[in-house]
């Protein structure tokens, strides 16, 4: 596929395909392995690039790879455009037909054990020819490669960061408060946010979205983290 630009040459979206590839790698033979070229052929076409749009996107001073701010602004587009070329042949191999193909599922690890029994049967059943691949990963990571498009979906509790994205909400959770049995608040039905003040939590790590969360409503309530323990997980 090629796009014709204003002056009449064509830009082809394999080399795109290698911009982006550069842009995640950082070196020229992962990048050419990636892509399943050889390194000089990558090289040349990114060269080319640079010559049909009249602009330097590699800086040439250093033998690490260094995009200018040109390069990484047309990084960015170039994503863009790779995303919707994925898009618009996935609607054409379609038509007619039942979801099929590979599906990139992002979930955060404390939602994935408990929801995934559940939603994998169902996809199953419903699209068989479907080609399902799960990622566990924190918040920050899985909007990340939302947005580069290695993923098509992800599953998490709704951030701040997310408003970019099309939300749709699937269920509603409390947050509770563990505590141990012998616990003076053990036998209490709720917990006023007040009686947090002054009291050491136990938190997940940092990158977890429900220790953000967490935080923000206990820390406003007068309450203090524990620091010689984080867990990792529910």
């Amino acid at each position: 596929m090629n796009y014709r630009g204003d002056g009449g040459w064509i830009m082809n979206i394999r080399d795109l395909e290698y911009l982006v590839a550069l842009a995640e790698h950082r070196h020229f033979r992962r990048a050419a392995d990636s892509c399943h070229v050889s390194q000089p052929t990558l090289s040349g076409q990114i060269r080319k690039l640079e010559d049909e749009l009249g602009v330097m996107l590699l800086e040439r001073t250093s033998r690490k790879v260094l995009f200018t701010q040109a390069g990484m602004l047309l990084v960015d587009q170039a994503r863009t455009v790779l995303r919707e070329v994925k898009v618009l042949k996935e609607m054409a191999s379609q038509q007619g037909e039942t979801m099929s193909g590979p599906l990139h599922i992002g979930l955060i690890p404390t939602v994935g054990p408990y929801l995934l029994p559940h939603i994998i049967p169902m996809l199953h059943q419903t699209f068989p020819k479907l080609e399902m691949y799960l990622h566990e990963a924190q918040t920050h990571q899985l909007l990340a490669q939302l947005d580069s498009g290695k993923l098509d979906c992800v599953i998490l509790a709704l951030v701040k960061e997310s408003e970019a994205f099309i939300e749709v909400p699937l269920f509603d959770e409390p947050m509770l408060l563990a505590i141990y049995e012998d616990h003076p608040w053990a036998n209490r039905e709720c917990v006023p946010m007040a009686d947090l003040a002054g009291e050491k939590l136990l938190m997940l790590e940092d990158g977890h979205c429900l220790r953000d969360q967490a935080m923000g409503f206990c820390f406003e309530a007068g309450a203090d983290e524990d620091t010689h323990f984080r867990a990792t997980s529910l």
